[in-house]
């Protein structure tokens, strides 16, 4: 007979959601009992607040989009609450049909991702409607706002809806042939990066003429792609999955063009990582042998200190499981990593060069930025 006293391991803080702002200076964190925003690095506490909301109905002025959530939660799922943190307020509340399921956020524009719908509204006290789309089912509300492009699933599983700010334009991307997983814009807009449920191939495509520039591979093994994010200057791309292996490629930078279709100037030379060497140039073998790998990989924490049972009971109370491997780049040779649960945990990656002229990122930091 069993007569140890059960351990109550829902004591303490929990973190439901990890999101970087648009430059990775800081990132927000949601709790079940409200929200906090640290500063990146070093990873220190910045401010907190004690008011439970909605999972995914909360940014901050000042932030990217914070995905919080909560047991008691202030405000239902289907309200976006833009919250003042000079004033420490909510500044606009916007309610929507049904549960807001991501958010982009710039100094002129609100972007919305409902299941099967995009709102774009204006920044303003009294936001002001500016366009409608619809999408195909998007539960993991993807959206990718820039400041000259929007991004988002299209209305076909798989493909990608880009569309000029400042023209209403609309171009369509065939990026996949199953259902997007994970997108990002680079800093400039120049470039979007995709990839789809399978998990293994990456692809980067130019916003100024839609062209394809890239075809990255993660691996042979299906795997849930968690984040992936452009190094500031385009030229490094960060992945990571539920392998708990960050990845890192060489990207070729497009010719610019804006989004005029005019090439204006070019970039450095292409460069390839090719896992199988001698293999790759064999034409009859198959295309794994001859795709671009990472140049670079590392491990990162996977760990949620929670059981599978509690992570999918908290799901079905808050809506998401916690995120793991959120991608943020300080520079081009330094990359962060926060992840959520019980045991939340801010990773630090530096590259460096060893004297074979190998390039490895390797990691020389980690913190629980809940304390413990």
């Amino acid at each position: 007979m069993n007569t140890r006293q059960v351990i109550d391991e829902s004591v303490g803080p929990y973190s439901l959601s990890a999101t970087f702002n648009n430059d990775s200076s800081c990132f927000s964190v949601g709790l079940e009992t409200g929200f906090c925003v640290f500063n990146s690095n070093p990873c220190e506490l910045k401010t907190s607040m004690q008011a439970s909301v909605s999972q995914k109905c909360l940014v901050s002025r000042t932030i990217s989009p914070s995905l919080v959530g909560g047991r008691n939660p202030k405000f239902p799922q289907n309200k976006l609450v833009i919250w003042d943190d000079a004033k420490q307020k909510a500044a606009i509340t916007l309610e929507f049909q049904t549960s807001v399921l991501g958010i982009g956020l710039s100094k002129s524009r609100i972007v919305v991702a409902l299941l099967n719908s995009i709102h774009v509204f204006a920044f303003a006290t009294e936001p002001k409607k500016l366009s409608f789309y619809e999408t195909c089912d998007n539960p993991l509300g993807l959206v990718c706002l820039g400041e000259k492009v929007l991004a988002f699933p299209g209305k076909s599983a798989g493909q990608v809806r880009l569309v000029e700010l400042t023209t209403g334009n609309i171009s369509i991307i065939p990026a996949h042939s199953s259902p997007l997983r994970a997108m990002a814009l680079g800093r400039d807009g120049e470039v979007l990066a995709t990839a789809s449920e399978t998990g293994t191939l990456i692809r980067i495509f130019s916003t100024g003429n839609c062209t394809k520039l890239e075809e990255l591979r993660r691996g042979v093994d299906h795997a849930v792609i968690f984040s992936v994010s452009f190094s500031p200057s385009n030229s490094l791309l960060a992945v990571t999955s539920d392998k708990g292996t960050l990845h890192v490629f060489d990207i070729r930078r497009p010719p610019h063009t804006g989004h005029s279709g005019q090439s204006s100037s070019s970039g450095p030379e292409e460069t390839t990582s090719h896992k199988w060497g001698l293999l790759g140039k064999f034409p009859m073998l198959p295309r794994v042998f001859s795709d671009t790998y990472s140049f670079a990989s590392a491990h990162f924490a996977m760990d949620g200190g929670a059981s599978q049972e509690q992570l999918s009971a908290r799901s079905s109370s808050s809506g998401a499981q916690p995120r793991k491997g959120v991608i943020g780049w300080l520079d081009d040779n330094t990359i962060l990593t926060i992840g959520s649960g019980r045991e939340g945990r801010w990773e630090k990656f530096v590259l460096r060069v060893g004297d074979d002229g190998e390039r490895s990122f390797n990691r020389e930091g980690w913190k629980r930025y809940l304390g413990g």
